[in-house]
């Protein structure tokens, strides 16, 4: 497994006797700021090397359990490769997400297409999309004339404020419909070290911390995804109330710890 390193000025990955270290500097609104190792550099998604079925472990630890903006690790198929950060390639067209991973996000983001039921609303259970989480997508592979209208998605923000409140309502309710999602948030203490594992095969997703499983479901992302180790100070928000919003946090310094490292996949 070779992973590489990228990060933006002033930021660092540390070489770890286990693992590695990410730091991201202290900082206004006026930057991103992010350090990231992955696997999928200068590849097209096509070339991703993760397939079902898998296993990824790990062990980490941040230093704080509200960083603002957003960390974590596992598969995904960077599907905001324009313009949204995420420590994306900027070559690559946006797609619909795929992706199995823990992920932290601070209460500025809203991180869930799911659909409202009921009546409720995005400040109550079952829907998260905030916080520490454990998450799952699957969005169709190929982009059909509704998936192209998903393209909005990942327009810089300027052109996506055009869009009135109700287009945009509409359109995550259509993001919502069309994008599988299932995700629970955790009660975890972030700071202290945690062994994270999870694994995915073509019609399941499971996660377990410290050997417990948190999330187990039938959404299981569509292949071939790419490794990713991160942490930023981006946010962004798809609000059931159909509210769009990207951008970066003001943020003291941030780092994440992880180790121990190990991912089994059947077709390597």
């Amino acid at each position: 497994m070779k992973l590489t390193p990228r990060f933006s000025s002033k930021a660092q990955i540390t070489p770890l006797p286990n693992g590695w270290r990410l730091d991201i500097p202290a900082g206004d609104t006026s930057a991103y700021r992010f350090a990231q190792l992955d696997d999928y550099t200068g590849l097209p998604r096509t070339r991703f090397s993760s397939h079902p079925p898998l296993t990824l472990s790990l062990r980490a630890r941040t230093s704080s359990n509200s960083i603002p903006g957003t960390w974590g690790f596992g598969l995904w198929n960077d599907p905001f490769g324009l313009s949204l950060g995420f420590g994306g390639n900027p070559f690559r067209l946006p797609t619909p997400p795929n992706a199995i991973w823990f992920f932290h996000a601070s209460e500025e983001n809203w991180l869930s297409f799911q659909n409202p039921e009921n009546g409720r609303t995005h400040r109550s259970a079952p829907i998260a999309g905030n916080g520490f989480l454990a998450q799952a997508f699957r969005s169709p592979r190929i982009p059909s004339p509704i998936l192209a209208s998903l393209g909005l998605l990942s327009l810089p923000i300027v052109l996506v404020n055009l869009a009135t409140r109700k287009t945009r309502k509409w359109l995550r309710g259509l993001a919502g419909r069309v994008i599988g999602e299932d995700g629970k948030r955790l009660s975890v203490d972030q700071t202290h070290w945690h062994s994270y594992r999870f694994e995915w095969s073509l019609t399941r997703s499971a996660l377990w911390v410290d050997d417990a499983l948190v999330l187990e479901t039938s959404v299981s992302p569509r292949p071939p995804l790419g490794l990713v180790i991160w942490l930023d100070n981006q946010f962004a928000r798809f609000t059931p109330e159909g509210e769009i919003g990207f951008g970066v946090l003001k943020n003291e310094a941030a780092w994440l710890e992880v180790e121990d490292v190990l991912i089994c996949n059947a077709k390597t």
